[in-house]
């Protein structure tokens, strides 16, 4: 068990308490066999989640080469551990008759209600209000900020789900199409982002999940391809992290963003783990000339 956190005068964490118990769970996840969710692993990342979202002042950028490996490491098997425990969860609900009407079971819905909301009232912020075509890339096999979207805030919105894993999108398909409505809003896609190019200009806002893009290379790749094919004035909201949050999933810095103006970041400072960034295609000089 971690000892009791260490303060610093403002009440925040010290970094080497931070540290030595991040790197502690760590080598405790690299000694497992198996990431599917037990209690065991459950217990892990539970422990990791809360110890990355105390109040700290880490600065990741000035992390030692071997912690800067730990922690991408760190990231990657974050992102197996979520991938098993969606998969888990949308096959255990594909057997209930009404599984939308059971999404509560899984451990962090809370999580993505408050995340939904917040996305969804920073858009509003900057007046996107109802779109009519939202794309989410990085979907998985449980679609869940879709589905909150869609049901609690776009409620006549049209969303497309893409994915790289083809099985994940025949789950996420099968969960919504026991709702007459939302199987009439909701499409899968499975291919990789960048090999979608003119259908990007359909989308008035595109969403782009943490874990899509695990490094720095592939995420800016990503991110300019959308860039290049997205409409001109079409919002993109991109989740990523920061301080001890960084230890769980990708940073997105301002630079990587180079196609679009950013309108707002947000961090949060209570359970939610993800960072907000809201951005805009410009719109092209003859655009602003005509008043679109």
């Amino acid at each position: 068990m971690a000892a009791s956190p260490q303060l610093i005068n403002d009440c925040r964490v010290s970094d080497d308490y931070l540290i030595a118990n991040i790197v502690r769970i760590y080598k405790s996840l690299c000694e497992l066999e198996c990431l599917k969710p037990s209690m065991h692993v459950n217990g892990l990342f539970t422990q990791l989640v809360k110890l990355c979202t105390l109040p700290s002042s880490i600065d990741i950028k000035l992390l030692s080469i071997e912690l800067q490996q730990i922690r991408q490491d760190l990231i990657g098997i974050c992102a197996r551990a979520e991938g098993l425990l969606e998969l888990e969860f949308s096959t255990l609900l594909s057997k209930i008759p009404r599984p939308l009407n059971c999404l509560h079971l899984f451990p962090y819905y809370s999580n993505y209600i408050e995340l939904a909301g917040l996305e969804y009232k920073l858009l509003t912020d900057h007046g996107l209000l109802q779109p009519k075509r939202v794309a989410f890339v990085g979907s998985g096999p449980m679609p869940l900020t879709s589905i909150v979207l869609a049901t609690q805030h776009m409620l006549s919105t049209y969303f497309a789900n893409y994915d790289l894993d083809a099985s994940a999108n025949d789950m996420a398909q099968l969960l919504v199409s026991t709702d007459q409505d939302l199987a009439r809003r909701m499409a899968f896609r499975s291919c990789d982002i960048r090999n979608a190019r003119e259908e990007l200009a359909e989308f008035d806002c595109i969403f782009l999940a943490a874990l899509v893009g695990m490094t720095k290379d592939e995420k800016v790749k990503i991110l300019r391809h959308i860039g290049k094919y997205m409409k001109a004035g079409g919002f993109l909201l991109v989740r990523s992290a920061n301080g001890a949050r960084a230890f769980l999933y990708p940073v997105v810095e301002d630079a990587d963003l180079s196609s679009f103006r950013i309108l707002q970041v947000f961090h949060p400072t209570n359970d939610v783990i993800n960072s907000i960034i809201v951005a805009q295609k410009p719109l092209s000089s003859d655009q602003l000339c005509d008043g679109q």
